[in-house]
């Protein structure tokens, strides 16, 4: 007879430590005034896991890279999307790839795929260069004149136009000005109900509900246009947009209604140019501000194009310039923060997670942890040699997130960051305007503030 009396007991899981907050509204108030500063100090004081409420819910912030893996990897699915910050972007972008769960978001995300394999991004490098070089002679004509350029705009007018091209198979420069808007305030407004904890719809007939239902519509109505004049000339283009148009369900035969099709492209139109643009964004602001690094990118770019367009070909040469924007996206990551639903009781990194409860990451917070990036604030692209990257935990760094729901688009905006940068690069050095520090603006995404105003300085 075996003696089991012996046999070790798993430890018992810590109960984690936090912020104290206030009566009935928790940690709301000081998250609202400096939400990035918050993260970071909550992780120094209180480790890898911190415990407070919010509002009336039970909230955890996980810092640790093992417990990162843990919610985006290892049980997934204890950790959904069944959260109240997804249900206020279900109110723009509907049931669409970002939002979706289970089944829904099985079917989408195979739908999808194909539209990101490497050769098929690799193919829309010649529209990504051709449009940034359109750019690039308005920078020309900026850099002769001293007028000086709303880099942030530039940027988000430039990767509206490519994903509208690339992805959709749609010239959207039109819509460009009444799209910043619309998502301006969305996202603004967004954020503004999450941390004041206003959950009811925005249905009274306030100006700031009002603005929030224009907005909306305004998205749809480009949106609307953009399938109708596809559904007009059906043919396969090979883009996104056609994959969805053209696919039928396993089962019942049935195409994709206009309603999800909506979904789907407001969904990719939105994630797919915001998230680059502010990438890019910040890339021009730390060169300006790291002269040292920036004089090391453009001798790569010397060397590897002399002076000539890149193309998908130069992109395995273009080693420090992906490692610049790997610095970016490091410091400031757009998708700097994420909340998922607890389903089950569970354990991370030793600490009890409740059922019912909510988890938040943040890439920003994760992404400055002293033990994994010594003087975290400096920017030092040699941060990402494959030594240093092989050296470090997967999950230290997760800008498009990981596992199953890794972001679709990450090799698509690494290869239009790269051309992006390479090209205008070549030829132009933005510079900050006097008096201009930006500031990260955390709303849906990490805006730099006042849309980077800069001049444009010959090489």
């Amino acid at each position: 007879m075996t003696d089991t009396s012996a046999a070790p007991r798993p430890p018992v899981p810590r109960i984690p430590t936090g912020p104290r907050g206030l009566p009935f509204i928790g940690v709301v108030r000081e998250a609202q005034k400096d939400i990035l500063g918050w993260f970071l100090r909550t992780a120094a004081e209180h480790g890898p896991v911190a415990q407070y409420r919010f509002g009336l819910g039970r909230a955890y912030l996980v810092s640790h890279p093992d417990g990162i893996k843990h919610v985006l990897q290892d049980n997934v699915k204890n950790y959904t999307k069944d959260h109240f910050s997804y249900a206020m972007v279900r109110r723009v972008v509907g049931d669409g790839l970002l939002t979706s769960q289970g089944d829904t978001w099985m079917k989408q995300r195979r739908l999808a795929q194909p539209a990101f394999h490497r050769a098929r991004i690799s193919a829309m490098a010649d529209q990504m260069v051709r449009a940034t070089v359109e750019l690039s002679e308005q920078w020309a004509e900026a850099q002769r004149t001293g007028e000086p350029r709303l880099g942030a705009v530039d940027m988000m007018s430039l990767t509206l136009r490519i994903v509208g091209e690339a992805l959709l198979g749609t010239d959207v420069r039109a819509d460009t000005e009444a799209v910043g808007h619309s998502f301006t305030v969305i996202t603004e407004q967004t954020v503004e109900r999450f941390r004041a904890l206003r959950f009811i719809p925005p249905i009274l007939p306030t100006a700031y509900d009002r603005a929030f239902r224009d907005a909306t519509r305004s998205l749809r109505q480009v949106v609307t246009r953009v399938i109708a004049e596809r559904r007009a000339h059906p043919e396969d283009r090979g883009d996104l947009l056609s994959m969805f148009m053209l696919a039928r369900d396993e089962e019942t035969g049935e195409r994709m209604d206009d309603t999800h099709l909506q979904d789907e492209v407001l969904t990719m139109l939105l994630a797919g140019h915001e998230t680059t643009a502010n990438a890019l964004s910040w890339t021009w602001a730390l060169l300006a501000q790291n002269p040292d690094e920036e004089r090391t990118l453009h001798a790569e770019l010397d060397a590897v194009l002399g002076g000539r367009p890149p193309t998908a070909e130069d992109i395995p040469q273009l080693v420090y310039t992906r490692r610049v924007l790997d610095e970016t996206l490091r410091l400031y990551p757009p998708a700097y923060a994420l909340s998922r639903k607890v389903v089950e009781d569970d354990v991370i990194c030793g600490y009890q997670i409740r059922g019912g409860s909510s988890v938040d990451l943040s890439a920003y917070m994760t992404h400055r942890l002293p033990e994994f990036w010594p003087d975290p604030e400096r920017f030092d692209p040699d941060r990402f040699t494959p030594e240093k990257v092989a050296a470090r935990p997967r999950y230290a760094y997760f800008p498009f997130l990981g596992g199953p729901r890794q972001c679709i688009g990450n090799n698509f905006a690494l290869m239009e960051g790269t051309l992006i940068l390479a090209t205008l690069a070549q030829h132009h050095r933005p510079r900050l305007v006097e008096g201009h520090t930006p500031r990260p603006e955390p709303v849906i995404t990490l805006r730099p503030s006042g849309h980077l105003p800069v001049r444009i300085t010959p090489r």
